[in-house]
């Protein structure tokens, strides 16, 4: 099977690695925890630094979880993850989520979070996820909806990153607006029997707004995303200047208020 390609817009800059951070399966997988019993295999499509993959290990042990991510350099931050939180029966391996190095018929429950939008083609991916899969397990994703986005008060210049990073994003091959779309790429991938539910990340309090408006001002100049917005024509250096200004802005307003809406599926295999 070929490999479809499409660039990762944004890196594994420490801005971006402080967002993954901060992620676990409470605030990033709640509509998959009843599904999580003792003794269930667990594959874990781009892992990242790992903070899921360690709560998914805790909740299924002493099943295992086998963690995935095309990048060898993060899989070594999900390694050190995984040692301080004394998760055990982890194993890593770098992939590619369209042409899974597994057996058919491996794991009970295949999960991707924040994965379909940056990949080549996604109901591939989710068709290899599905193939991967045990009867009677289930395959699970979840990714944001960059066009739902909301936030207050207004800031002109957001409007402007929104667009600039739908468009950079596309650009590179992924689709910023997956979370609208999993459903439709569940069913293109031959699945029946699909949960699809919403869910949110909201920050408003004052170290919310500060640390959602940092890493994303520094995503903005100092990340990958940046480096494709100037390298493909899309902004250049000083319109990203100004859009990690008003991230500063918004983030210092006591009115501060921001949404991240998620599509999530839960498909029955």
């Amino acid at each position: 099977m070929p490999k479809e390609t499409a660039v990762y817009t944004h890196g594994h800059h420490e801005s971006v690695l402080r967002s993954h951070r901060w992620r676990t399966a409470a605030n990033s997988a709640a509509y998959l925890l009843p599904e999580l019993r003792a003794g269930r295999d667990v594959l874990d499509v781009g892992c990242g630094p790992g903070t899921i993959t360690a709560d998914l290990a805790a909740l299924v042990a002493p099943g295992t979880v086998t963690a995935v991510d095309a990048s060898e350099s993060v899989l070594d931050q999900a390694r050190e993850t995984a040692a301080a939180a004394g998760a055990g029966r982890i194993r890593f391996a770098v992939a590619d989520v369209h042409a899974l190095d597994f057996p058919d018929d491996s794991f009970d429950i295949v999960h991707a979070h924040q994965v379909l939008q940056h990949v080549g083609d996604p109901v591939r991916a989710l068709s290899e996820m599905r193939r991967v899969c045990r009867p009677g397990g289930v395959v699970a994703a979840r990714d944001a909806d960059y066009g739902a986005f909301t936030w207050f008060p207004a800031v002109p210049e957001l409007d402007g990153w929104l667009t600039l990073y739908r468009e950079v994003a596309r650009a590179n091959g992924g689709e910023p607006d997956a979370g609208r779309r999993l459903f439709s790429w569940a069913r293109r991938a031959g699945f029946t029997d699909i949960t699809a539910t919403a869910t949110s990340w909201c920050f408003a309090t004052p170290d919310e707004r500060t640390w959602w408006s940092e890493l994303w001002a520094d995503r903005t100049t100092a990340s990958r995303y940046g480096e494709l917005a100037v390298g493909g024509g899309h902004a250049t250096r000083g319109r990203l200047a100004e859009i990690a200004g008003a991230w500063r802005t918004w983030g210092a307003d006591e009115d501060g208020w921001f949404m991240v809406p998620h599509g999530e599926i839960l498909c029955r295999v």
